[in-house]
């Protein structure tokens, strides 16, 4: 099935200018066409379309793969040990198993989601949390040097967009993309990773 996903500007990166109004045909797990919305709709008039707000950008590298999913915990809410991750001391405190660290690594990647993340930077060992990226579709990308700065679910918290985005938008290319709210890109939308729709904010 054909998809269009259209917003108020979209940003394909690699080099091209942004797009009012544009739009990306997937088809699949491939990006078919990036075009004006209503070019693409006047070709493909019974593809599916998906509007969003805002803007739609390539996904985002988070630099911090092993810090954030194999050197924290991301608590359980049932737990009752708060929302943000627990590093140091405290997760020296907890016992963590192969089967626990694999729960944290699940729950860390769907708030890595929630950012517009698609993939992230360094080498990760435990197999319960390579495991755990591999199935919910993020990729994990070398990382020449460690980054600087404190490690983030948001991967702009300390970076720039542009030094953010994953593969630029291309026909052909994998149908990996975010949605987020305003240019300045404040609030992701929505996720998509291989054509699939993997957060959408209600």
């Amino acid at each position: 099935m054909l998809t269009i996903h259209a917003a108020d500007l979209l940003i394909p990166a690699g080099g091209r200018p942004p797009l009012p109004g544009g739009a990306v045909l997937v088809e699949g797990r491939q990006i078919a066409a990036v075009e004006v919305y209503e070019e693409l709709a006047a070709a493909h008039p019974t593809a599916r379309v998906r509007r969003w707000p805002g803007v739609l950008t390539p996904g985002l590298v988070n630099p911090y793969g092993p810090e954030l999913l194999e050197q924290a915990y991301h608590p359980d809410p049932r737990e009752d040990l708060g929302s943000e991750p627990l590093v140091g001391e405290a997760l020296e405190s907890l016992d963590m198993t192969d089967t626990r660290w694999g729960a944290s690594a699940r729950r860390g990647v769907q708030r890595m989601l929630a950012h517009g993340t698609v993939a992230v930077a360094g080498a990760l060992a435990r197999p319960a949390v390579i495991d755990a990226v591999h199935r919910s579709g993020l990729t994990i990308e070398h990382r020449f040097t460690d980054p600087e700065g404190r490690p983030s679910l948001n991967p702009l918290a300390e970076r720039s967009p542009e030094a953010s985005f994953a593969d630029p938008l291309l026909p052909h290319g994998v149908a990996t993309f975010a949605v987020f709210d305003t240019p300045e890109m404040t609030t992701c939308v929505a996720t998509v990773i291989g054509g699939r729709l993997l957060h959408r904010r209600r």
